[in-house]
């Protein structure tokens, strides 16, 4: 026998969600919007908000960068407060933007399947810089993908969108991001472990073929103990790239460098030629 009070809060919730329009500095979530090839790897985590009747609402800016900007979004069902989450959402700029000046270095090894999107890169026309800032997004959500499925300490991806990507926000439940690697304090003996969990994400990068291609403090988050690396766009084919062990290289002295000044034992060579016995086996 149906309850009548369970229908009645049903049809009060239904009324509700009619009523709910997206204020100043909201929209409707762009989940259902987006199809499963620009979604995140599966099994979704239990966090990631999937219901169509979400709002997402911006709640400020995290960092600006010269290709990309990166915002603090809320993700939430109103009157549903089990299902809220706070999202990083990582915008590259399009037609304006005219500082991807480094993208020959890095996507050289890459192709464009489709031939007038190549030709719009080519010639640098508007097509082709909205085509380059959304090649950005994607390439950025699908190396994040492919590191999460690895185990790599990447923040997990959850949906791409043109120039959009979603991802999970590292840091605490009121926004507060996590710091930086060189934003962070810490002891000899907590600055070597961060070290050492960076080698072993450096590994997971190289055995897959991969170097992040501008590994540095200031794109490695440390909350809770545990290091996370962010701005991926750049991944680098280790094969397909001519410049790819270069660049694995300065990774390498990137890291060992910053931790060197920091009186952690580690010498770069020796850890590039491990990343490079790691890539071939």
């Amino acid at each position: 026998m149906t309850d009548p009070l369970a229908s009645f809060d049903a049809l009060e919730l239904s009324l509700s969600f009619a009523d709910v329009e997206p204020g100043e500095g909201q929209r409707w979530t762009t989940w259902p919007t987006t199809i499963p090839t620009q979604r995140g790897p599966h099994p979704l985590p239990d966090w990631v908000v999937t219901d169509a009747g979400a709002l997402d609402t911006e709640l400020g800016i995290l960092k600006t960068g010269k290709e990309a900007d990166v915002f603090l979004l809320e993700r939430a069902v109103p009157g549903d407060p089990a299902q809220r989450t706070l999202l990083a959402a990582k915008r590259y700029r399009g037609e304006q933007n005219r500082s991807f000046h480094r993208s020959a270095m890095y996507t050289e090894g890459r192709s464009t399947q489709n031939s007038r999107d190549a030709r719009a890169l080519a010639k640098k026309s508007s097509h082709g810089r909205e085509v380059a800032a959304s090649a950005w997004s994607i390439a950025e959500f699908d190396a994040l993908t492919r590191m999460w499925e690895l185990g790599a300490p990447v923040p997990y991806p959850v949906q791409v969108n043109g120039t959009e990507i979603l991802m999970e926000f590292v840091g605490d439940d009121a926004g507060t991001a996590a710091p930086r690697l060189a934003q962070v304090r810490a002891s000899g003996e907590e600055l070597a472990g961060y070290y050492g969990q960076i080698v072993d994400l450096m590994r997971i990068f190289a055995a897959a073929g991969f170097a992040h291609g501008d590994l540095s403090p200031y794109n490695l988050l440390v909350h809770e103990g545990r290091v996370r690396v962010i701005d991926l766009p750049q991944i680098v084919d280790l094969i397909a790239n001519p410049q790819g062990l270069d660049l694995l290289h300065r990774d390498c002295v990137n890291v060992c460098d910053w931790f060197t000044r920091r009186r952690v034992e580690c010498d770069a060579e020796e850890l590039f030629a491990e990343l490079l016995a790691a890539s071939y086996t």
